[in-house]
């Protein structure tokens, strides 16, 4: 049977009944709905390629609470002194590459892919460029990063916010993730923070529940086993692979993990230390069992943090 309920903002939802059936098996339904529901809190990475920390806290400290994000140093959940305004896309600051709107959970992939100056990194799936931006900027603006992604629409955001951002590290591509593998280049780093069903992201995309079916689940993990795949053989000897996804099935998640590390010997996975509240991972679903490995794996749901949900893998080629 349906489910439906009201958002804090008014809006009506419909829970489907596979998709009860499922999270139901998956977490604790009643705080999964609850959070999923709920507001999302504002959050910001400060861009440390344009302006310190502590400058930007000073100029925005007169009208907006800052409370520091605890796995991201650069992060911050933002909040108007006086509730009187959201629209931080607005402030002068954004428009100056100051600071990134991001979302609290999404910055943890590129904290766990630790890029480091003079490296050579790709970002395979990088609009519209927070995680792209984010990595840059630990790498100091130094070294090489390609930015890629498969359409021409995703061009323009990409674009636009490497610009904004004060980037010039950065070389973008445009095609599908799997064709690197005819590029011949090795990659110190690589993220692949994949094409995905979005199911951690229903606090701000409720249209997620709408378009939610198991056979669009089982068409993306193909594709995100292509994706992981192709990363982990452009690799070099002891390179980093962080596969991400905000998706909170097991099929797009543990399983897409769980088949690396079966099929290639030297994929290594790797303990995530970050201070967050995190939630078992899957390791038995309908009628698959995955590898004991997959335990190192980072699952957060909505609930954990009071953010997205969020799924994060640190793979070492050894």
């Amino acid at each position: 049977m349906e489910q439906e309920a009201i958002t804090q903002s008014g809006h009506q939802v419909t829970f489907k009944p596979r998709f009860i059936e499922r999270y139901s098996k998956l977490t604790d339904w009643e705080e999964f709905v609850k959070s999923s529901l709920s507001f999302l809190r504002r959050s910001i990475r400060v861009n440390t390629l344009k302006i310190p920390v502590k400058e930007l806290k000073e100029r925005l400290e007169n009208n907006w609470n800052l409370e520091q994000i605890p796995w991201c140093k650069e992060g911050f959940w933002i909040e108007h002194i006086k509730k009187e305004r959201r629209d931080i896309g607005n402030l002068i600051e954004h428009s100056l590459g100051y600071f990134y709107t991001q979302e609290a959970a999404s910055m943890m992939p590129p904290i766990v892919l630790e890029p480091k100056p003079h490296e050579i990194v790709l970002d395979i799936a990088a609009s519209p460029g927070s995680k792209a931006t984010q990595i840059a900027q630990y790498m100091e603006n130094k070294g090489i990063l390609i930015a890629n992604d498969y359409t021409i629409d995703r061009m323009k955001p990409l674009s636009i916010n490497l610009q904004r951002c004060g980037v010039s590290n950065t070389i973008i591509t445009l095609m599908e993730g799997q064709w690197f593998k005819k590029s011949g280049i090795e990659f110190d780093r690589i993220l692949v923070d994949a094409p995905c069903s979005g199911t951690g992201t229903i606090r701000k995309s409720l249209k997620t529940l709408r378009i939610w079916n198991p056979d669009m689940v089982r068409r993306l993990s193909l594709t995100q086993k292509q994706l992981v795949e192709t990363g982990f053989n452009l690799l070099k000897e002891n390179g980093t692979l962080v596969y991400s996804t905000c998706s909170l099935e097991p099929e797009e998640d543990e399983e897409v993990v769980d088949f690396l590390i079966k099929k290639y010997e030297n994929a290594r996975l790797e303990e995530i230390k970050l201070d967050i509240k995190r939630s078992p991972v899957i390791i038995e679903f309908e009628d698959k069992t995955y590898s004991d490995e997959v335990k190192k794996c980072l699952r957060i749901w909505p609930q954990d943090n009071d953010t997205e949900g969020f799924f994060v893998t640190k793979i070492k080629k050894i």
